[in-house]
């Protein structure tokens, strides 16, 4: 069931809307599946086989509470493996739904020795009806070239037994952004979509979701100061900047220790989860 009424919003109209640039057109990587296949081809070559971002474990072991080890789980979108590898490891079946060959080629040769691991290649949201269903249904930051939102939330709950989780990594944005924004009035690239929409789309499914914020820290290594501030100005949106300004407003940040620079950025994950229905 879909809520109506007369202060009803369309979230998935907002949710597309959402998936544009700053400049209102839907970037090529959103539309394009061979460059969308390149992008995970390229990160798979820079991975060592297994690695995965530290931050992730924190998020596995709030998601953990909710997988019994007899559970069957169904993962959307793995990636190179946050999840999947400790999944693998903690459930009695595990199934990896992904719409690029090379990230089910890498796990696959990662977790070989895994007979209870198995992959299907397709995109969640036009996911086949012959799918079977599974204790859990899962997905973590998978979730960013779906334009039928609507449909891929559908899935999540016509296949999930007992439970359907989705994780996304938000906010606050690098705090040096913020003083650009707000100092020196530079446009920049803010996220135009967050965990607060899944849980708009959600209820208007008639879904009541719960949502847990959990608290993250992630540092950031560069080699060179030079490094550090062209990396650290990639999200801001005018043609033209003064590289002062970016120094200015990453000095409270960093750390420099033997010749390599640090910053530390305090964000935080989401997990919106609930009961089929």
């Amino acid at each position: 069931m879909t809520r109506k009424g007369p202060l009803a919003i369309d979230y998935e109209a907002l949710w597309q809307e959402g998936m544009k640039d700053w400049h209102g057109q839907m970037p090529e990587r959103m539309v394009n599946d061979q460059l969308e296949e390149q992008f995970w081809a390229q990160s798979i070559a820079r991975k060592k086989a297994g690695q995965t971002d530290p931050y992730a474990a924190k998020i596995f072991q709030e998601i953990k509470k909710s997988i019994q080890p007899e559970h069957s789980v169904l993962e959307i979108g793995p990636g190179w493996g946050n999840y999947t590898f400790p999944l693998a490891n903690h459930a009695r079946k595990l199934t990896c739904v992904d719409s690029s060959e090379s990230i089910l080629s890498y796990l696959e040769s990662c977790l070989e020795d895994k007979q209870h691991v198995s992959y299907i290649h397709a995109k969640w949201e036009c996911l086949a009806d012959e799918i079977e269903e599974h204790d859990i249904v899962i997905g973590v930051n998978c979730f960013y070239r779906m334009y039928e939102i609507k449909a891929a939330l559908f899935h999540m709950n016509r296949l999930a037994k007992k439970r359907a989780i989705i994780g996304m990594t938000t906010g606050p944005i690098q705090p040096h952004y913020e003083i650009l924004y707000e100092k020196y009035g530079y446009d920049i690239k803010f996220p135009r979509r967050d965990y607060i929409e899944f849980l708009n789309l959600l209820y208007e499914m008639d879904i009541y979701a719960e949502c847990k914020i959990i608290p993250l820290e992630r540092v950031y290594e560069y080699d060179s100061y030079e490094q550090l501030v062209t990396t650290q100005s990639k999200k801001i949106l005018n043609d033209t900047f003064h590289r002062a300004h970016v120094e200015e407003s990453l000095l409270p940040f960093i750390e420099e220790k033997n010749g390599r620079y640090y910053y530390r950025h305090d964000f935080h994950a989401a997990l919106v989860s609930w009961e089929p229905k």
